[in-house]
């Protein structure tokens, strides 16, 4: 299988030079007069360095409309959410932002912090299908207040070394959590600083919870977590009894992240996000790692079927009070359609548009794994956390009682009754008005 190398200068030639329409389409005197007068759009994002799509796309908008400049607020992901609602709530001068945590959009959107897009969206006539309905999680009351960029999911990696040092077979595309579990035994050996871990869950209460949100039935709004027992149980038997991950208490005091234990290569298996996948590429290619690694479905637990799991949209939205409106949407239908899906895959991320099939060219840029592209070729996704109210204060709380239930401060049964009465809590609250 051809691998493609990417970097983006040639890229960038690449595209204009075959007559890709990576350009705004003529939608009128309003778009003319954009073009006409340039303009300096503010758009923030966050880890640039390490997401190269968002500069190859503001690069190329760029290049292509030459009338209007894009100035990228880079800002660390650990802080993205907090200061862009700083930045929203205090009306300063910003015009597109990417929408790190998509629930998050919601509680933008009830403030009257973003634009509505319906009517560039009549008037250009984008087609929301386009986007397989992940565009229906952005629309409130019928306006659409963001368009979804980008979408990830749940995959499981594999260290591929590990397992042919225990004589296993890879991880297949229909395992079960019951055959994770006892790979990760397996696969387990050593002590110490020479341990070899079968299996890794980063801290995240979605690298639990989430095994459970992927048969598209529950969700975190739900006011009974019983559903999660299942998983809590298993995680639990894999950390206190087989020591076949590592501890939680270890990973919140070493602050370990997850793609340093996966690329060190003393990790199996590690369920995580599609989005590692050009991390792993990228540091292996540097010479930081030498993994050598797989990619499989994400495990399926009873009354799941194989191919189910989780994921979440990264959506782009214009500010309310955006002096820009006009050029900013030019940006946002770029950077949102088929030309940024394009450039998206072209780096190894996942399109939330779907217009053209694109998992072919992500599994076949150079580096990626054999066997991807079946993996990725998932049966449904299920998002982490719904786009409703309330969402981000319960999702708060349940990570808050998830933390004790790993640290084995509260025992599984009084954790999960708390969440659930924390969650009514909060859902019977009466909102109050922005």
């Amino acid at each position: 299988m051809d691998r493609r190398k990417i970097t983006v200068p040639v890229l960038l030639v690449f595209l204009c030079t075959r007559g890709f329409a990576l350009g705004a389409s003529d939608t009128g005197g309003d778009s003319q007069t954009v073009r006409d007068q340039p303009v300096t759009l503010r758009v923030s994002a966050w880890d640039v360095a390490a997401n190269p799509a968002i500069e190859l796309i503001a690069r190329s908008f760029e290049t292509k409309n030459p009338g209007i400049k894009i100035d990228l607020i880079d800002i660390p992901s650990a802080d993205y959410t907090n200061k862009l609602g700083i930045m929203l709530n205090g009306r300063t001068d910003l015009d597109v932002f990417w929408i790190k945590d998509g629930d998050a959009g919601h509680s933008y959107a009830q403030r009257g912090r973003l634009l509505e897009l319906n009517g560039y969206i009549r008037r250009d006539g984008i087609d929301l299908a386009d986007y397989n309905g992940l565009a229906d999680h952005f629309t409130f009351d019928g306006s659409v207040m963001a368009l979804p960029a980008r979408m990830d999911y749940y995959v499981l990696f594999y260290n591929k070394d590990m397992f042919d040092a225990a004589g296993l077979p890879y991880p297949s595309n229909t395992m079960t959590w019951d055959e994770f579990e006892t790979a990760a035994g397996i696969l387990t050996r050593g002590s110490g600083a020479e341990k070899y871990y079968g299996a890794h869950f980063h801290t995240w209460q979605a690298c639990v919870q989430n095994w459970a949100l992927a048969d598209g039935i529950h969700t975190i709004l739900d006011r009974d977590y019983a559903f999660f027992k299942p998983y809590y149980e298993m995680v639990l038997r894999m950390q206190n009894r087989d020591e076949s991950v590592m501890d939680y208490a270890s990973l919140l005091t070493g602050n370990i992240h997850y793609s340093s234990a996966f690329l060190a290569g003393r990790v199996g298996m590690m369920p995580m996000g599609t989005w590692l996948m050009m991390t792993v590429v990228e540091k292996i290619k540097s010479g930081e790692s030498s993994i050598r690694w797989g990619v499989a479905a994400l495990p399926h637990g009873p009354g799941i079927p194989p191919g189910y799991t989780v994921g979440s949209v990264t959506p782009m939205a214009i500010s309310s009070v955006s002096a820009k409106q006009d050029a900013a949407w030019e940006f946002l239908r770029f950077a949102a359609g088929p030309e940024g899906a394009a450039l998206y895959a072209a780096t190894g991320g996942i399109p939330a548009h779907s217009g053209s099939s694109l998992l072919e060219e992500i599994a076949a840029l150079e580096g990626m794994p054999e066997g991807l592209l079946e993996a990725l070729t998932v049966r449904r996704i299920s998002l982490d956390r719904p786009i409703q109210a309330k969402v981000m204060e319960v999702n708060q709380a349940l990570d808050e009682i998830h933390r004790r239930i790993m640290l084995n401060e509260i025992s599984l049964e009084e954790g999960l009754a708390t969440m659930g009465a924390r969650s009514r809590d909060i859902q019977d609250r009466q909102s109050i008005s922005p």
